[in-house]
């Protein structure tokens, strides 16, 4: 009688974690290993300009000063929920849009739980509320906008056609210009660590 492996379906970080993708627990999220991988994965399929990678690390935190700029009462909670909001990345990659509606159902429900234990890792609620994420995405669009137009090659009635024409935002406030791996993943770290120290201060 054959014997039936279970798959796999734990990947192992090099924190030493190993996180299950079935059921994410808060305890195996390191936010080292976030830095880590999201560091690493980029942005486009890889089809942008410049020397090196635009990594998701760096995406999160222009969406987040974005973020900021657009919500200027915006919480030390929120902006940790804006930085984090591609978190579940850094273990299942950066999937284009247009794949993401190929797969379907099953890909939203693994970037869900890992959402969660990313979230409760970090004393934050599993998910942002309806608004906060409309807010968040507001922020990850006007992003998208600038990246595709300069670094991914879209022409701007192009890139307006899909993303919208961005208002108050302007390319000098963030820094586009894909950095190399080391240094996305300490940018991410240090601000992380900033708005932990906000949240601490927090009355």
């Amino acid at each position: 009688m054959a014997v039936t492996k279970t798959p796999r379906a734990w990947q192992r970080m090099l924190s030493g974690r190993r996180l299950d993708l079935l059921d994410p627990s808060a305890l195996d999220v390191e936010l080292a290993d976030i830095a880590h991988g999201l560091a690493r994965v980029a942005r486009w399929n890889g089809q942008t300009r410049g020397d090196h990678a635009f990594s998701v690390a760096q995406h999160s935190l222009i969406v987040e000063t974005i973020f900021c700029r657009l919500n200027a009462l915006a919480s030390p909670d929120d902006m940790l929920m804006a930085l984090l909001h591609d978190a579940p990345e850094y273990v299942i990659g950066d999937m284009i849009s247009p794949f993401k509606a190929v797969v379907g159902g099953g890909y939203k429900l693994v970037e869900k739980r890992l959402e969660a234990a990313v979230h409760l890792r970090f004393a934050l609620p599993p998910h942002p509320s309806k608004d906060l994420k409309d807010r968040i995405k507001k922020a990850d669009t006007v992003a998208a906008y600038f990246e595709a137009t300069e670094l991914a090659g879209f022409s701007m009635a192009e890139a307006q056609k899909f993303f919208g024409l961005p208002r108050g935002i302007t390319k000098d406030m963030f820094e586009i210009e894909p950095v190399p791996a080391l240094e996305a993943q300490g940018r991410f770290m240090t601000r992380f660590e900033a708005i932990e120290t906000l949240r601490k201060a927090k009355p």
